[in-house]
């Protein structure tokens, strides 16, 4: 057998041996969480180290392919809600839960800061059994520290379809950054989150 003859006699397997690995470490998963503005939780978590990308759209209600102005005018059931591709290898789901967290108002009933309406409620929306049970843990864990005298409002329920929102939302606050500080500092949402939750960790 000449030289060119066994090289392509082994190329198949060469093949076999090269894919196999790179499909080991391209793992990722997904979290969904929603916390009233879209635009504010993606600037969240597109912070934080191991995260892919982050993802502003709807979830939590009846029909497909929601608009904004659908959405917005609370006639869907949807929540804006933002979707979380990251590396397990590099941030844990508890670390994605804590920023979530801190960055909501838990004690808000279907609404956040100045955002009105069930679909700027706050929730966690899990794709499996591990993440619903962190989630739960992470939920109680907070109860039992008697932080507030308010009941925990967010919920946690099972992941549905996700509808990506339009092009213009997405990185909004990148896009728009003057209009962004506005909104978030007119919505009051920084000051209340220090109020509850001391200021932020540096």
């Amino acid at each position: 057998m000449s030289p060119r003859q066994l090289l392509f006699g082994l190329l198949p397997l060469l093949g076999m041996l090269a894919v196999t690995p790179a499909a080991g470490q391209t793992t990722t998963a997904k979290a969904t969480f929603a916390g009233g503005c879209f635009w504010c939780v993606e600037e969240v978590y597109e912070k934080v180290n191991g995260v892919i990308s982050a993802t502003s759209g709807y979830i939590g209600g009846k029909g497909a392919g929601p608009t904004y102005e659908q959405v917005s005018a609370g006639g869907t059931g949807h929540a804006e809600a933002v979707e979380v591709v990251y590396d397990p290898s590099k941030v844990s789901y508890e670390r994605l839960l804590e920023a979530f967290w801190r960055n909501i108002d838990p004690l808000a009933v279907d609404r956040q800061f100045c955002d009105v309406g069930s679909q700027y409620r706050a929730a966690v929306f899990y794709h499996d059994a591990a993440q619903q049970k962190a989630a739960q843990a992470s939920k109680r864990a907070i109860e039992q520290s008697k932080r507030f005298d308010q009941p925990i409002a967010t919920e946690i329920v099972q992941a549905g379809s996700f509808y990506t929102a339009e092009e213009y939302h997405q990185d909004y606050y990148r896009k728009n950054p003057v209009r962004y500080k506005f909104y978030k500092w007119n919505c009051g949402r920084a000051q209340r989150l220090e109020e509850l939750w001391g200021k932020p960790m540096s």
